[in-house]
């Protein structure tokens, strides 16, 4: 089944190449969507795929990346718009 999820990660993951970790997880998976910073700090990402895929992007970023250090995540999952060709980092 193919999802959509857009997620917020908190904690020390600006300036870390959070945004550019991510891409390369998502290009990696077979993923679109996009990802950004936000003003508060925290980076936003939305992931379109396979359900199984974008669960695996998700906790990828939440403990994977080397340099993050994510200390909150809010995922919320909903039907794929389909809207999005390949992942983005979004500025």
């Amino acid at each position: 089944m193919r999802i959509r999820a857009n997620v917020i990660f908190e904690g020390l993951v600006q300036g870390v190449f959070f945004r550019a970790n991510t891409k390369r997880c998502a290009d990696a998976l077979g993923l679109t969507g996009w990802v950004k910073n936000r003003p508060d700090g925290n980076v936003e990402a939305v992931f379109e795929g396979d359900e199984g895929k974008v669960k695996e992007a998700i906790e990828w970023c939440a403990t994977k990346q080397r340099l993050a250090q994510v200390e909150t995540k809010t995922v919320e999952f909903s039907e794929i718009k389909n809207e999005f060709s390949d992942f983005q980092i979004r500025y």
